[in-house]
């Protein structure tokens, strides 16, 4: 069956903002589609099932009917794109984070100058039509965090998000968060379909690409991050990005 295009003219709407001060948003949900895009600094996307980066250069699809929270790392500078619903038929129906390339990144900054796309518009049916290539063609990156849902284990990804450099051993935090090592492991697999150590590595990565992308050095960044040494922190980083800190910031 052919899937039924959106009712009304305007399929394309864009939110811009920047702000000199932390913010975090409210828990909230959309009914259309939306691409957040940091064009600079640093924010945070917080859903029921994992935790997004959103470094410079990166955004985050979030579908319609997807609950999150939006955490902005100021100063910030992020371009936001609605898209009407049933328009982006062949994206993903679950959250994901994309690279932008340099024409991408030209095409969402020209969209959010205009305001909103009108496909009765021959030249912005033209930019639907090329900003929908171009998404579906975006590779993914490993930006996420998936999240446990199980209250033990929760307090114990808590414990680490506060703290990325806690040095204490697995044991000792389960312990904490009230249970065993042996439950919390069985949990995480579980729940994020990564082992406990997995998921503590990827934190940690992750802390540092957000310091990496405040300025911060790579030594400060891997220190900051738990790593015993910097190169340790590259290697670790290399093994998963597949670039250097430095090549990466």
């Amino acid at each position: 069956m052919r899937q039924r295009r959106p009712d009304g003219s305007v399929w394309v709407r864009t939110f811009p903002l920047t702000l000199l001060h932390d913010m975090t948003s409210s828990e909230h949900v959309h009914e259309w589609d939306q691409l957040t895009y940091a064009a600079s600094g640093v924010m945070r996307v917080h859903t029921d099932s994992a935790t997004w980066l959103v470094p410079p250069h990166r955004a985050v699809w979030l579908p319609a009917g997807v609950r999150h929270t939006e955490e902005m790392h100021a100063p910030v500078s992020v371009r936001t794109l609605y898209l009407a619903p049933k328009l982006a038929k062949g994206l993903p129906r679950e959250t994901c984070m994309v690279n932008i390339p340099a024409l991408m990144r030209e095409l969402i900054l020209h969209i959010s100058r205009i305001g909103v796309l009108d496909r009765r518009k021959p030249s912005q049916a033209h930019l639907i039509s090329v900003l929908l290539d171009e998404l579906v063609g975006a590779p993914d990156v490993p930006l996420q965090l998936p999240m446990p849902r199980d209250a033990r284990a929760r307090r114990f990804a808590s414990l680490l998000q506060k703290a990325p450099d806690d040095a204490r051993s697995v044991s000792a935090l389960s312990h904490h968060a009230g249970a065993s090592r042996r439950t919390m492991e069985r949990l995480f697999l579980i729940e994020t379909k990564m082992t406990v150590g997995e998921w503590r590595r990827r934190l940690r990565l992750l802390h540092g690409v957000r310091l990496l992308a405040g300025g911060e050095s790579v030594t400060n960044a891997a220190i900051d991050a738990g790593y015993a040494s910097t190169s340790a922190f590259i290697a670790a980083f290399k093994r998963t990005f597949g670039m250097t800190p430095s090549r990466y910031a």
